[in-house]
C-alpha cells in the first residue's frame, strides 16, 4: 500500500463528505459484503489485519475538526486506538442464506460511526449454509471513494489459497506515531500554517491559470470568451438545487435500507455495449434504466425521465487510486426511461455520459469544493441537501481484480458493493470481480417498499441487455 498517498489534512472534497452528515439522510457509508467458501484461517486473518492496520494510516486515524472553522478537519492518529472495537465476530441468523447475510448487513450500514474513533468496521460472520462465511466491511466516504477503497483493502487479500510466505511485520514509521496532545494555541498555529501553505499553492495555480488564459485570449478572443461562458454555465448546472424527485412513486425518504444483489457476466455486458458502439458502463446503466422503467410500469406510473447521479473519476492518468480520498465529480443529469429498444437505450446512455464527462465544471471540482467549504458546514449541508435529496437514483461502476482472490485461505466467492444513498431513493453499484459484474442494490425502503419487485425488474432488464451478446 506504500504507493497510496495519505495526506494529514482532508481535502475540501473529503471534508464535504464528512460535514454533510449533519443531515442523517446524507450519510455516506460505503459497505462491501464478501461471501467466502469457508471461514478464513484465524491466525492468518489476524496477521493480515495487523499488517493492514500497521500499513494503512487511515485505519488508525480519527478526524479532528478545526474548532475555529478556518481549515478542513485533520487526520490524527488515535492515541486510544483499539482494534477489537473495529473488528467484530458474529453469527448470521436464519438459514444462513445470502438473503440472511444481506439482511444482517443493511442495518449495520445504516448505523453512524463513532466520530471519535477511526471510521471503519469489519464484521466476520459464521453460520452461513454449506460451511461458508461472510465478511461485512464498512467505512466512511470521507476516507476514500470506491477506487481508493479497492486499493486500500488489497492488503487483506491474496492471490492463492495457500500461504505464499510469512507476512513481514510492518512497523509504523516515526511520522506515523501518535503525536503528543497539543494545546489550543499550537493547534491554531498549525491550522494557520496549513491555510497559508494551501493559499500559496492555490495562488500559484491561479496565476499560472491566468497566464495561460491571457495567452489563449490573445490568440483566440472569441473562443476563449465562449469557453469561460460555457464553464460558468457548467458550474451553475452542477450546483443547481432541485425541489422534488422526478419519479412519482419513489418519493419517500428515511433512514432504513434494504440490500439486494445480482450477478452478470462482464464479457456479456461488454459485447452488449459494443452493439451500440458503447462500453460495459453504457450497457450497465441502460439495463438499470430498463429495470426502473419496468418497476414504474408495474406500479402504473408511466414516466419518460428520471434524475441520476453518476460519480465520474477525475483522477489524472496514472493515478488510478494512488491518492487516498475522494477524487470524483458527482455528475447529476436526467436519463430516459421511455426507450424500449435496448440498443437505442445504450446509444442514448453513451451520448449522455460522453457529454457529462466533457462538462467543464468537473475539471474544476477541487475549486468548487473549496468554494462550497468556505460557506461553512451548516450552509453547505443545506445546499447539499437541496441538490441530493431529490435525486431519484445513483449508479456507480468500480473496477476490481479480474482474477479470484482469497482471504486467509478462504476463496472470496462474491464481493458485493453497496454505495451510499446520500439522499437518493436507491443506489445501484457495479463491482467487477473475476469476470463477473457484482451488482449491489441499496434502496431506501420509504422510496422502494417492495425491493424484491424492483430487483426482479432489474434482473429481467439485465437479461434483456445481455441477450444482445
Amino acid at each position: 500500500m506504500s504507493e497510496i498517498e495519505y495526506g494529514d489534512w482532508m481535502s475540501e472534497s473529503d471534508a464535504l463528505m464528512w460535514h454533510m452528515e449533519r443531515d442523517p439522510l446524507l450519510r455516506s457509508t460505503i459497505t462491501s459484503v464478501w461471501v467466502l467458501d469457508r471461514a478464513p484461517d484465524p491466525e492468518r486473518f489476524r496477521a493480515a489485519l495487523e499488517h493492514a492496520v500497521a500499513e494503512i494510516p487511515r485505519m488508525r486515524q480519527r478526524v479532528v475538526a478545526d474548532r475555529a472553522g478556518i481549515a478542513p478537519p485533520k487526520w490524527e492518529f488515535d492515541a486510544l486506538f483499539d482494534p477489537t472495537y473495529h473488528i467484530r465476530s458474529g453469527r448470521i441468523g436464519g438459514a444462513g442464506s445470502l438473503r440472511d447475510l444481506l439482511d444482517h448487513a443493511a442495518p449495520l450500514a445504516g448505523q453512524a460511526f463513532d466520530k471519535d474513533r477511526p471510521l471503519w468496521e469489519l464484521h466476520l460472520l459464521d453460520g452461513m449454509a454449506d460451511g461458508r462465511a461472510g465478511i461485512i466491511m464498512k467505512l466512511h466516504h470521507a476516507i476514500s471513494d470506491g477506487v481508493g477503497l479497492v486499493k486500500m483493502t488489497g492488503s487483506l487479500l491474496e492471490r492463492s489459497r495457500e500461504p505464499t510466505g510469512a507476512t513481514e511485520p510492518v512497523t509504523p514509521s516515526p511520522v506515523d506515531r501518535v503525536p503528543e496532545p497539543s494545546d489550543s494555541a499550537a493547534r491554531l498555529r498549525e491550522v494557520l500554517r496549513h491555510q497559508a501553505e494551501t493559499g500559496l499553492k492555490r495562488g500559484a495555480g491561479l496565476v499560472s491559470s491566468m497566464g495561460r488564459s491571457a495567452v489563449q485570449l490573445a490568440r483566440d478572443p472569441i473562443g476563449t470568451s465562449q469557453s469561460a461562458i460555457d464553464t460558468a454555465g457548467s458550474i451553475a448546472r452542477s450546483l443547481r438545487p432541485v425541489s422534488e424527485p422526478m419519479s412519482p412513486i419513489m418519493v419517500g425518504r428515511s433512514m432504513s435500507v434494504r440490500f439486494d444483489a445480482l450477478q452478470v457476466e462482464l464479457a456479456r455486458l461488454k459485447r452488449a455495449g459494443a452493439r451500440a458502439d458503447g462500453t460495459v458502463n453504457d450497457a450497465y446503466v441502460a439495463a438499470v434504466l430498463g429495470g426502473l422503467a419496468r418497476y414504474h410500469r408495474h406500479h402504473g406510473a408511466e414516466i419518460d425521465e428520471l434524475r441520476m447521479t453518476m460519480p465520474i473519476n477525475v483522477r489524472a492518468a496514472g493515478d488510478r487510486g494512488a491518492t487516498a480520498g475522494n477524487v470524483f465529480a458527482p455528475a447529476r443529469f436526467t436519463v430516459p426511461l421511455g426507450i424500449d429498444d435496448p440498443v437505442e437505450r445504450m446509444a442514448a446512455v453513451r451520448e449522455l455520459v460522453r457529454r457529462q464527462r466533457a462538462e467543464p465544471a468537473y475539471a474544476r471540482v477541487g475549486g468548487i469544493s473549496a468554494a462550497l467549504y468556505s460557506l461553512g458546514p451548516s450552509v453547505f449541508t443545506r445546499l447539499t441537501g437541496s441538490m441530493l435529496k431529490a435525486i431519484d437514483f445513483v449508479t456507480s461502476n468500480v473496477p476490481g481484480p479480474p482474477f479470484p482472490v482469497y482471504a486467509s485461505g478462504a476463496l472470496v466467492e462474491r464481493n458485493i458493493p453497496f454505495g451510499p444513498l446520500s439522499g437518493a431513493g436507491l443506489n445501484v453499484t457495479l463491482y467487477g470481480y473475476d469476470g463477473i459484474a457484482e451488482i449491489g442494490i441499496n434502496v431506501d425502503t420509504a422510496a422502494v417498499p417492495d425491493g424484491d419487485v424492483l430487483t426482479a425488474c432489474l434482473d429481467e432488464s439485465f437479461g434483456e441487455v445481455t441477450a444482445l451478446s
